[in-house]
């Protein structure tokens, strides 16, 4: 059973996948985020990078676009394919670039100078030099039909895919389709600006609803607007389309806003009481196995087995969730038997051949952490939604009370000598504690050893700090002295 649960009526878009129940997919789309997968820039060259046979373009957005060798269209279409990024590009020039990858922390958007224009039969690329066939379509003599029927088409620097829908179609309707696709890319060449800048956007949100509802066998897509429902009922009639009005928000009404709760945190459990802890990194996930309350009714290594198993269904279901992408480390509880190995490589497989993402098992290291990669166009789920602790700043941990108070008693200890009767300290309670000790005991000691009277503005904070506001006369700075919060 399918369900697609589209929420449109606000600013922010969102929609969720649900198989059997199970939310399989969430997607946002906010003006300030709206991805720029698809998005044609005519941009400039900022900066060559030989090392790194790349370089940098300015797209007119925040961060500088970083584009490599391979995805120029003068190293595509050249013989001398040893050469460096210098003999194929220089600094100040111009072209049109197509968005590969979003932006992620602090690296820009992934751009390709091989544009690609979308048609219903034919993805057309004016630089891309190749044909090539849908990996959907399975049949051998389909394929070689369609790439004879490619190079007919094409010149010598074009590019066509062909992708699904293409077998149900007539050579003459492909040739009009290209000979389509040919236009719109002479009309982009048309628009180039004076400046770097956007010169043709996808309304990617709802390209992807379609495309969902399209692959959706049956099931019900529920919407909670007209206009939309009415555009994706003659998208696919196979499914049923409901129109919800209802007081609650939709994904309210469908626990699906639960779900995304979920999602964001740290620690997943599982049914029988394992349990899931993802670290999200800019460079990688790890996610660790624990068997938590689960004991299993067979021995040890069958209920590592079972354990792992229900893990490696509920990972590859986060992943999608999540949208997690690049390196992926999965730490399951030590499996003794290859034929255990196996098994878990076996249901990961399975469960990654649901996945519309590109991915690639890396396989087991010797010290048993399977490795994968997932492709990353976009920011996961975690980052779209959440920003940066401004207490932690991301670690999740901060300096404790004490550790404060000692370094607040290294810093009075370098005064000690001072021409002055008293010091006003602004700070939190428990390192004004931390610093006196248990009922102040250590307060005579420390004020014997610096000469002088300590003084305390209390305040309330996030995490723990101090600042010695004051030096001065113990008349002045008594009294702006607060012993207690405000």
């Amino acid at each position: 059973m399918e369900t697609l649960i589209i929420n449109f009526m606000a600013r922010e878009k969102r929609f969720a996948y649900l198989r059997n129940n199970l939310v399989e997919q969430i997607v946002f789309d906010r003006p300030e985020h709206r991805s720029l997968v698809g998005n044609i820039y005519f941009g400039t060259v900022t900066k060559v990078l030989p090392g790194m046979n790349a370089v940098f373009i300015d797209i007119g957005e925040d961060k500088n676009a970083y584009l490599h060798r391979d995805n120029l269209p003068s190293y595509v279409l050249s013989s001398e394919k040893q050469k460096n990024v210098t003999s194929f590009v220089h600094q100040g020039e111009k072209m049109l670039v197509q968005v590969d990858k979003d932006a992620t922390g602090t690296k820009g958007p992934k751009v390709t100078g091989i544009i690609e224009i979308q048609g219903n039969n034919l993805i057309y690329m004016p630089k891309g030099r190749y044909v090539a066939v849908s990996k959907k379509i399975a049949n051998e003599s389909k394929q070689t039909t369609l790439r004879r029927h490619g190079g007919r088409l094409k010149t010598e620097e074009e590019g066509i895919i062909f992708r699904t829908s293409s077998i149900s179609s007539t050579e003459e309707e492909i040739h009009d389709e290209l000979q389509t696709l040919r236009q719109q890319y002479q009309e982009l060449l048309q628009k180039t600006p004076k400046k770097p800048g956007i010169i043709f956007q996808k309304d990617t949100f709802i390209e992807m609803i379609s495309t969902q509802t399209t692959k959706m066998k049956a099931g019900e897509v529920i919407v909670d607007d007209l206009e939309l429902k009415k555009i994706l009922e003659q998208v696919n009639p196979k499914v049923k389309y409901t129109y919800y009005n209802g007081k609650e928000d939709i994904f309210s009404a469908n626990k699906v806003e639960h779900e995304i709760d979920k999602a964001l945190k740290r620690i997943v459990w599982l049914d029988h009481g394992a349990y899931l802890i993802f670290d999200e990194t800019e460079a990688l996930t790890i996610i660790d196995v624990n068997t938590g309350k689960f004991s299993g009714k067979a021995d040890y290594q069958e209920t590592v087995l079972k354990t792992n198993q229900l893990a490696a269904q509920e990972i590859i279901r986060q992943l999608r969730l999540r949208d997690i992408g690049g390196i992926v480390l999965i730490d399951f509880i030590d499996m003794k038997r290859e034929q255990d190995k196996q098994a878990i490589l076996d249901t990961v497989e399975t469960e990654l051949s649901k996945d519309e993402k590109r991915t690639k098992i890396i396989g087991f290291t010797p010290l048993g952490i399977l490795q994968l990669t997932r492709k990353r166009t976009k920011v996961a789920l975690s980052e779209a939604l959440q920003v940066k602790c401004p207490v932690c700043e991301g670690t999740g941990r901060i300096l404790s009370a004490e550790t404060i108070a000692f370094r607040l008693e290294r810093e009075l200890l370098e005064h000690r000598h001072g021409e002055f009767e008293a010091i006003l300290i602004e700070t939190t309670k428990e390192v004004k504690e931390m610093l006196l000790g248990p009922n102040e005991a250590h307060k005579e000691t420390l004020t014997g050893m610096l000469n002088l009277k300590l003084y305390f503005s209390i305040q309330a904070a996030a995490k723990p700090y101090y600042i010695l506001k004051q030096f001065g006369e113990e008349r002045d700075i008594s009294l702006k002295a607060i012993d207690t919060l405000p």
